[in-house]
This record gives structure tokens, sequence and C-alpha cells, in this order.
């Protein structure tokens, strides 16, 4: 087990690290390739062989450069993958682009590209599902937390979260692919501004005012306040924070159509997806009001269902197509 100094030792991306990105391969065994980052000083710990998923007592906390127990835990799972914590604990920050169903994470990245919001980066590395992981330099001193921009289909891994290194591999539709380097930054890597370029992908909602003949009190007094308490919530209480102020809006008589528009962009902009929002609010005001008949998707009257996002094409982002 990693010693707690040994978990928390805060490191700078050390140019060890773009130099075995640039020569790990398919090829190497896991083991392999955990000790030469370890060596390279990027902690790292194992996860679920064909999986994401950490299998240490602490998870991605248990995170070493110690190559005595970076080959302890190799040897016990010869197949494991390779995670690597990412903010101030490995000194990397990745912005996590992805394509999911009709929303495209490449043309979100190529606007802020444009927009001069995500240069800087250090390497690309393409992901199993067809998407990039675009890893930064973090901002010494200054926590970065992690988010999703579900409508994006961007995500930041900052500190609290993690990242599977090449050459692991996942289950994609029953075949095994995996991380590998696509591309290396062609200048200096720079930080990116992770606020910014969340509050550029997904912006934060401006709820209007509740109808005059609702009456709120105590917490849930200012709309703005409550959506943006919603939008807020970090992952592990971006559900019960919906449910909750759901139940305030349900309690002072608004009706579950316009608690959806109220607090709809708060809970996307917190990571939720559509359809989570949606059975969230429902379940919300079927505990306030168990005996009410509130209009819903399957009554007429009203639906909380709204347009799918229209599909975007896969343009390139940093060279890549």
């Amino acid at each position: 087990m990693a010693t707690e100094e040994t978990r928390n030792d805060a490191r700078e991306p050390r140019d060890g690290f773009a130099e075995v990105m640039t020569r790990v391969s398919p090829a190497w065994h896991p083991a392999v390739a955990a000790r030469e980052f370890a060596a390279a000083g990027v902690p790292v710990f194992p996860c679920a062989p064909g999986g994401k998923r950490p299998v240490t007592e602490n998870g991605f906390h248990d995170a070493t450069t110690e190559a005595r127990q970076v080959d302890v835990w190799w040897r016990a799972r010869p197949g494991a993958n390779i995670g690597m914590p990412t903010g101030e604990v490995s000194g990397v920050v990745v912005v996590d682009v992805d394509v999911h169903g009709p929303v495209n994470g490449y043309g979100s990245m190529r606007r802020a590209q444009q927009a001069g919001l995500v240069d800087g980066w250090m390497f690309l590395v393409a992901t199993p599902s067809g998407g990039t992981h675009a890893y930064y330099p973090a901002v010494p001193g200054q926590q970065q937390r992690s988010w999703q921009a579900a409508r994006a289909a961007v995500d930041f891994r900052g500190d609290g979260g993690y990242i599977v290194l090449p050459p692991s591999s996942v289950l994609v539709n029953g075949a095994r692919a995996g991380y590998r380097l696509q591309q290396l930054g062609s200048g200096p890597s720079a930080p990116v501004d992770a606020a910014g370029l969340r509050d550029f992908l997904d912006p934060r909602p401006q709820p209007r005012s509740l109808p005059r003949n609702a009456a709120m009190s105590g917490a849930a007094s200012d709309v703005s306040r409550l959506a943006a308490w919603v939008a807020n919530r970090q992952e592990g209480e971006r559900n019960r924070g919906l449910f909750w102020a759901a139940c305030r809006l349900a309690e002072n008589g608004v009706n579950p159509v316009e608690a959806l528009d109220l607090l709809g962009a708060a809970a996307g902009h917190a990571g939720l997806a559509e359809r989570e929002i949606v059975t969230t609010v429902r379940s919300a005001y079927r505990a306030a009001h168990p005996s009410a008949r509130e209009r819903t998707p399957d009554r007429p009257g009203g639906s909380f269902a709204r347009a799918p996002a229209p599909a975007a094409p896969a343009p390139a982002f940093g060279g890549l197509s």
C-alpha cells in the first residue's frame, strides 16, 4: 500500500512523461508501462483488466511512483490497466472529448479552439470510444476541480478525477480497443483555463423568475440562487441536489413543466444527462405530491420531453479528424 506521503506528493509534469508517451505502444505489457510511467514521476494505480474501475482499496488516492509498490500491484494483476490521478497530485489535467450519440465533442472543441481556449496541450491520446484526451500541465498551487459539460460532450479531469493511460485497453462492443498516443504538442505547453472553457462550452443558466403565485421561502426564495446551487453540484451530489430543488418548487405550487424549465439547464451544467434530469424532477414531484396527477409525458396537456440535440459532424481538433 502506498504511504500517505507518497500519495500526496504533488509533482510538476516532467519531460520524462512525454518521453514515455512517445515510446509506449500496444505491444508493451501493462506492468512494463506502469513501471516506466512511475519512473518518469507519474503516479499510477491499477484498474480492472479491460476496464476503468480502480482495484486498490482507496482507488486513485493510492496512486504512487514507488517502483516496489507498482511491481506488487501488477504481479497480483498482470493484465491491469494503468490509471493516473489528474490535478495537483500528478501535475497534469485532461480535457476529455467524446461523442455521445448526436452530441459531438469535436465540434465543441473546434469552437473552443477558434476562441483560443484550448491551445497549449502537451499531447493528444485517442480513446477506445473514438474520443480524445488532451493533456495539459496543471496550474501550480491552484485547485482545478473536475467537471462535466454533458451537452457539449466534453469533460474536464482535474483534482478529484483520473484517466486511463496507454497502452491500456477496454472492451468496446465486445472487441478490445486501446488508448494510444495520437499527436504531440507542436509548441510549448501551457495550462488550460478550465473555468473559462466550462463557461464557454456550457454557459451558466439564467433562470426565469418564478410565477407570481409561487410563494417561495427560506433557502429557495431566490430562484437564481437555487438554480446556481444546482449548477454547482459536484459528482455524487448532483442528482440529490436536483431532487431537493425540484421538491422545493413542487411544494410551492410550480408545475413540473415550469420546474424543468427553471432547473433543467442548471442540472445539465452540473453534468446530468437529459433523461436523468427528467426522471429526477418527475420523482421529486411524485414525492412532494404523491396523490397529484402531475402533467407528464404520458399524460395530455404537458410534457417534460425536449427536442434532441442536432447531430454534428466530426470536425478536426488539433489537427485530428
